[in-house]
């Protein structure tokens, strides 16, 4: 499978419409006149990806507080999500796209590297999204680990 092309600064953010952990839809759209976080993980429940989930939420009245909001994705199903959110006790939309059609949209499925051996998966991914709907910041192969405080930093938050 090719690499999905990767967004950049300046581009239009692709439009998307999927079910949250609740089965309401979410829609990019939603957000317009506001600037929203996108991130993309592999999978709910996992150690990285629990540690990044957490992050975000212990951040997010500093994040909401400058006018920015946060959406993650996976390829989990709203049932998978909705446990993942009542567990970690998660105050932001976790949508699901098990088909993975945002994820290549957004380029964040593909070759990747994990343990030393190439694979397909969900590339962790993170985009900030400006008012307008384009995007302000793309940042691909990101670690779970220390990338909130970094967002926060690079944004000046």
């Amino acid at each position: 499978m090719p690499q999905t092309p990767r967004l950049e600064v300046g581009d239009k953010a692709p439009e998307f419409s999927l079910p949250d952990a609740a089965g309401n839809v979410v829609k990019l759209s939603d957000y317009k006149g506001r600037k929203v976080v996108v991130y993309f993980y592999p999978a709910a429940s996992t150690p990285g990806c629990t540690k990044q989930a957490c992050d975000f939420r212990d951040n997010l009245t500093e994040l909401n507080g400058a006018g920015i909001d946060v959406v993650g994705i996976s390829p989990d199903k709203p049932e998978k999500l909705a446990k993942f959110r009542d567990k970690e006790e998660l105050t932001f939309p976790l949508l699901s796209d098990p088909e993975r059609t945002v994820l290549e949209a957004w380029g964040a499925y593909g070759e990747k590297t994990m343990y030393g051996k190439t694979v397909q998966g969900v590339i962790r991914s993170t985009f900030l999204v400006d008012e307008e709907g384009r995007i302000a910041v793309a940042q691909y192969n990101v670690r779970a680990t220390g990338h909130v405080a970094k967002l926060r930093r690079d944004l000046s938050i």
